[in-house]
């Protein structure tokens, strides 16, 4: 279940008056030459109920200066940024139910074609004669579980949304499916000699069937599809190496499609048996880089985000770029040029804005300045401690100017599982809302997150809320030694995995006074046979719940809900396939019986995260109010 920014966005408060827009840059791309960069970029305000517009801005790598802007359509929104190799550039246009592909260059822009439905992903062949992306024709949902669900009515699982791997050429004209029917294709890569691709994909249901996609070839003549490997972890980010003898990819326990960690492995392009090239690695691996500039990957090695170089025989390089930040860019966590020189990144950390960065791998710097006028909300420091046998790290956000005393925290749990709380800048949302009142926030990564190695992340398979919970326990113990934090007054929160545990602490601790749970699960027993992605439960389970429903009961808050004395307040999407509101139902059903104060609303025509602008401004006025009820409102200082 996903970690969303949702999560994040609980609480309004108003902002300081000199308060404006802050930039935001996505789908970060450096040109193969090295000598621009391009990203969407926008300027949200703050706490607003408008959806902010993005265009294209192409910048000097080495300056930052911008070179020119594309927006050919201001009611549309942009995606899928991509250089081709004669440096034009490649974007997705969407345009409500029509997506449409188009190419800039020193000429103007051209549409070079329209896809009825949604599509993302766009590359250009090795030889840069084809254009390869990902296509959903006809679309009856926006592409991913997290996204609001068809509506079940009528006959029910007789229709599935395929997204298939099609093509057109780089001159223009009619897309064409490349990949089979009734294959859901998550992701690609072009073979070198341009005549064929490497894909992770899987029959039926693509919001469902991910955690069992294998690796696959297809042909692009033909379009015949082959095994390479079908590896007993889930798989992100198929790479082939320039020789197209070898496929490298992430492999791991990972319980969302896009929350990437892991090993990383190679196996023969012939097909055989998958090698982990980094056993025993203290980080996860999320994001791989393929070319003839060599292998390279992104990691999260405890509160640092890595670039590190990779040997598909000897495993990880030493690190050459580090830093406690999080980074991102387009189909990757990091852009860089074909040779290798230059590399980019939008970079942000709890206290700093965001920026894009570019240099050499082990020399990234600061390229933009336009959120310099935005000063740091929190004081943000790491805590590690040490439970049971392993060393586990968290986020301590203290607010700017605390008051005099003890203070109330709120402790954040992340989704997932398998995630991590990383870096991003406090500037709205829960976070900046909740330290402007004075609280401290604890933003704990227990056993089951990302960042200390597979073993870490794999150590709460079938014991949901045991040992992650002792974990977040403990580091609440670290906080309270890091600072002037009232034992008495301490809030939980969380969303989707998150709001599981919000749920499930309720049932088994009575140190938190106020717990507020989005997208959560109350019942593994009832979830099993409602929600829309079962197949994640599989390896974290050992069976299905028809095997084997014992572990489902012994982690169900259902089970000991009687225990349950804390306030809490539950909200939910009504079309959400992830974790339909039914748990959220079932929960506020029983802490009402109980006579426990609690509050549910569920956010029409919403999925797994509460997205409309008006809906998550009505949140977070709902969870600030309720942990100034139960906790009190900060002193101010």
């Amino acid at each position: 279940m996903r970690t969303l920014l949702a999560a994040a966005s609980l609480t309004a408060l108003a902002l300081p008056a000199e308060a404006a827009t802050l930039r935001q840059y996505a789908d970060v791309v450096v040109s193969p030459a090295g000598d621009r960069l391009a990203a969407i970029e926008s300027g949200p305000e703050a706490n607003s109920s408008a959806t902010p517009h993005g265009r294209i801005i192409l910048r000097s790598a080495a300056t930052g200066t911008i070179v020119s802007t594309i927006d050919p359509c201001p009611g549309c929104g942009y995606s899928g940024l991509v250089f081709a190799p004669d440096g034009r550039l490649l974007f997705l246009e969407r345009d409500k139910d029509r997506t449409r592909l188009m190419l800039a260059g020193p000429s103007g822009v051209a549409t070079l074609a329209t896809i009825d439905g949604i599509a993302q992903e766009p590359t250009v062949s090795p030889d840069g004669r084809t254009v390869a992306l990902l296509a959903t024709f006809n679309a009856r949902k926006e592409s991913g579980a997290t996204q609001a669900g068809v509506r079940q009515v009528g006959e029910i699982g007789e229709q599935n949304d395929e997204q298939r791997l099609a093509v057109v050429p780089l001159t223009g004209g009619t897309v064409r499916a490349v990949s089979p029917t009734d294959r859901y294709v998550y992701e690609y890569d072009w073979t070198p000699d341009s005549r064929g691709f490497v894909v992770t994909d899987a029959p039926g249901n693509g919001d469902n069937n991910w955690w069992v996609a294998t690796i696959d070839r297809v042909d692009l003549a033909s379009g015949a599809l082959s095994r390479i490997a079908a590896p007993a972890t889930q798989v992100n980010f198929p790479r082939v190496s320039p020789d197209g003898r070898t496929v490298a990819f992430i492999g791991g326990i990972m319980s969302d499609f896009g929350s990437v960690g892991g090993d990383v492995y190679t196996v023969p392009f012939a097909g055989g048996p998958a090698h982990d090239a980094t056993p025993g690695y203290r980080g996860s691996f999320t994001s791989l880089l393929w070319g003839r500039a060599g292998l390279t990957a992104t990691a999260l090695i405890g509160d640092r985000m890595a670039i590190v170089p990779l040997d598909p025989v000897r495993g990880a390089g030493a690190v050459q770029w580090s830093a406690p930040a999080s980074i991102s860019a387009g189909d990757a966590r990091v852009a860089r040029s074909a040779d290798g020189r230059v590399y980019a990144a939008t970079v942000q950390d709890f206290e700093h804005a965001p920026a894009i960065y570019s240099g050499n791998s082990t020399a990234l710097r600061r390229l933009t300045r336009d959120n310099d006028g935005w000063a740091p909300l929190v004081r943000a420091q790491s805590v590690t401690w040490r439970n049971e046998g392993f060393d586990v790290q968290g986020w301590l956000l203290a607010p700017l100017r605390p008051a005099a005393g003890k203070a109330p925290m709120v402790v954040e749990v992340h989704g997932g599982p398998a995630a991590a709380n990383v870096p991003s800048y406090v500037w709205q949302g829960a976070r900046a809302d909740l330290a402007r009142a004075g609280y401290y926030l604890f933003l704990p990564n227990p056993r089951g997150s990302y960042g200390q190695g597979e073993r870490f992340t794999r150590a709460n398979i079938r014991d949901f809320g045991g040992g992650d919970l002792r974990d977040i326990l403990a580091g609440i113990d670290a906080a309270e030694k890091a600072a002037p934090i009232d034992d008495n007054r301490l809030g939980l929160m969380g969303y989707s995995y998150g709001g599981f545990m919000a749920m499930w602490a309720n049932t088994q601790t009575n140190r938190f006074k106020a717990i507020v749970g989005g997208g959560g699960l109350s019942d593994w027993i009832s979830y099993y046979g409602t929600n829309g992605i079962d197949q994640w439960m599989i390896p974290y389970f050992g069976a299905s719940l028809y095997q084997d429903p014992a572990p489902y009961w012994a982690m169900s808050a259902i089970r000991t809900v009687k225990s349950a004395r804390t306030p809490t307040f539950l909200f939910a999407g009504e079309r959400d396939v992830e974790v339909p509101p039914t748990q959220s139902v079932e929960y506020w059903h029983a802490l009402k019986a109980n006579n426990v104060p609690v509050s549910l609303v569920i956010y029409p025509d919403e999925g797994h995260g509460i997205r409309s602008p008006d809906h998550t401004l009505d949140v977070r006025k709902r969870t600030v109010d309720w942990f100034n009820r139960y906790l009190g409102t900060p002193a101010r200082p």
